[in-house]
């Protein structure tokens, strides 16, 4: 008997603190895959079949301002689990599952189940980081958490729907229900059949989208739970048209929020009624703090962002950020800030085509259409611009072009904006100290040989002087004068930190794409053609590929590359595509890195040997 009373009086205690825990609300957050705010009916799309998402506008409140830090869902989601920037981590190239500080940094669920929240995520989680299993963050990964709670107990749920992920645009696009004659292109995208009919088949999809959403919120409320939960909708990122997800345009990071708070939690309401529309400017890295916020659940120290709803609402940002790196087989670095007006875009890799071949992208039929209508001329120097490599700076004015077609870095009238942006930029990088201005081999590398992981690399200044990186960056970006300039870039390449290095030679690259490069700056590239980090060799090559005499030499090197570490290889194997070099020089390497068993690397460095060869071929 004494046995069983100990027993019931354990159990007592387990189960007291889930009832003293019933006032607090439950959480249903709605994520769709995909899709920028203006596929959305109550965003503004007169096309869009979106009635129960409408209807969920109506009832909560609507956010008209909030923007994905990433525009492709594995650091997206990286940002969202940990409620840090990927960048801070080191995990902002796609797939790649570089492990973090996991002492350090918990996952926002983690904090949720310790408040005594019973937590579930269904179908995705893709949080893009090494050394723990997505799932362990999670009481389960059903979509019924709310069966499986112990009595009174809160819940989170996490419904992911996959009916607007860019999968859904592929293949046949005939047939669908949405007529391709009335659909409204972007200004971006040239007149051409096969794009109105993929964009009528992704107006199909977003249907369905909305149709999964009105049956998730009809179990809610046959459960009879509505009253007791705030329900949130957004999308992962925006997309799925081409120029939409992977760019750190509108259309790419501009998504739908909308979060719905039943009555009882009055207090938590950020505006008079529900209805309501709301200007406020937030950011995908607000959201877990906030989340966490609701649920009264302790907020950890690691955690970037601000509190936008309930009593600890945090003052609004005057700016949020994105960030791009790699996207799957391409390499690419472009980070931005925005205001509610304006957009400022830096390209870390500005002579890199913003429309570089990726082998997903590539296979639906916009994209095919698109890039057959500008290499058959029917494109002109607004829909043809995608093609063409970009510039170091971008500015936009977002509200009076949405599409971001009309780039106002050289206009003079926006010269104050231009310049405070850039400076809010380079802030923000210092603060989270980004860790993309190493190349990506190197940082792993370098974290690496320290034991460490890139994060906790990155935040050493010994080990990553970022305000030296962002100088170096800077001046190689923006290059331009006589010899003084050239010897200053010089003088980087002869640093013994491989960053510096990294910046010199690429600055060296941009200034001999714009004309012929002195002497001093010919023999510091061919000395770099030797460097102990092969992105630096690859580098020199890439610059000195283009020079006669010293063309045989860069091809050594980028033979040497293309023989050693698989992130550096994959590098060197896109600098034969940006450069056009012929392929037959290097050929008797790729059937090794065709059968490379890299975990992160192996399938991109199949992707462009295969790419190379074919277009060789043609």
């Amino acid at each position: 008997m004494k046995t069983k009373a100990l027993a019931l009086f354990g159990l007592l205690l387990s189960v007291a603190p889930l009832h003293a825990e019933q006032t607090r609300p439950n959480v249903l957050w709605l994520v769709g895959e995909d899709a920028s705010a203006d596929w959305f009916g109550c965003y503004g799309n007169k096309r869009a079949a979106t009635p129960n998402i409408d209807a969920l506008a109506k009832q909560g409140f609507r956010y008209t301002h909030a923007y994905a830090c990433a525009p492709v869902c594995a650091p997206s989601r990286s940002t969202w689990i940990t409620g840090r920037y990927a960048v801070s981590m080191g995990t902002q190239p796609m797939r790649s599952r570089f492990p973090i500080p996991h002492a350090a940094i918990p996952y926002y669920p983690d904090q949720l189940r310790k408040a005594g929240y019973y937590t579930a995520n269904f179908r995705k989680t893709d949080f893009n980081i090494g050394g723990r299993p997505d799932p362990s963050a999670w009481d389960q990964t059903a979509d019924n958490a709310w069966t499986q709670r112990a009595a009174g107990q809160p819940f989170f749920q996490v419904l992911n729907f996959e009916d607007t992920h860019e999968s859904k645009a592929f293949g046949d696009v005939d047939g669908t229900r949405h007529s391709p004659e009335g659909v409204v292109l972007h200004k971006y995208h040239p007149d051409e059949p096969l794009i109105r009919m993929n964009y009528a088949k992704y107006e199909d999809a977003v249907e369905n989208l909305d149709a999964k959403v009105g049956k998730a919120l009809a179990r809610l409320e046959a459960a009879g739970l509505a009253e007791d939960t705030i329900v949130i909708f957004c999308t992962d990122h925006g997309g799925v048209m081409p120029r939409s997800k992977r760019w750190l345009y509108n259309s790419g990071t501009h998504c739908p929020l909308i979060v719905r708070i039943p009555q009882k939690f009055k207090h938590l309401w950020p505006a008079e009624a529900p209805g309501a529309t709301l200007e406020r400017l937030v950011s995908f890295i607000d959201f877990p703090k906030t989340w966490l916020s609701l649920a009264q659940a302790e907020v950890p120290a690691s955690m970037q962002g601000r509190i936008f709803l309930g009593p600890r609402t945090q003052p609004e940002p005057d700016c949020v950020y994105g960030f791009r790196e790699r996207m799957d087989e391409r390499f690419d670095s472009q980070r931005s800030a925005r205001t509610k007006r304006f957009v400022y875009i830096q390209n870390d890799m500005p002579n890199v085509r913003w429309g570089q071949n990726l082998e997903y992208i590539w296979k639906m039929p916009a994209m095919q259409a698109w890039e057959k209508a500008h290499i058959e001329g029917r494109t002109d120097a607004v829909t043809g611009r995608f093609f063409g490599v970009k510039p170091p700076e971008e500015l936009y004015d977002t509200q009076s072009d949405p599409d971001n077609v009309h780039d106002l870095a050289q206009d003079p009238a926006h010269g104050a904006t231009l310049v405070a942006l850039r400076a809010k930029l380079r802030d923000w990088r210092l603060a989270v100290r980004d860790t993309g201005l190493l190349p990506e081999g190197e940082r792993a590398r370098r974290a690496a040989s320290h034991h460490l992981t890139i994060a906790e690399m990155a935040a050493d200044p010994a080990l990553y002087p970022l305000e030296k990186y962002l100088a170096a960056c800077d001046f190689a970006l923006r290059a331009e004068g006589g010899a003084a300039t050239g010897s200053a870039l010089v003088a980087l390449t002869k640093e013994g930190d491989s960053g510096l290095r990294y910046w010199g030679a690429y600055g060296l690259l941009l200034r001999g794409g714009t004309g012929a490069l002195d002497e001093g700056s010919l023999s510091a590239l061919e000395r770099l053609l030797s460097d102990p980090c092969p992105e630096v060799r690859a580098t020199a090559a890439w610059a000195l590929l283009r020079t006669a005499p010293s063309a045989a030499k860069a091809r050594d090197a980028l033979r040497s590359v293309l023989q050693g570490d698989a992130a550096a290889a994959l590098f060197a194997l896109n600098i034969l595509e940006w450069t056009r070099e012929n392929p037959a020089h290097y050929t008797d390497l790729f059937d090794p890195l065709l059968h490379s068993e890299d975990p992160v690397y192996a399938g991109y460095l199949k992707r462009m040997v295969t790419y190379l060869r074919t277009v060789h071929s043609q």
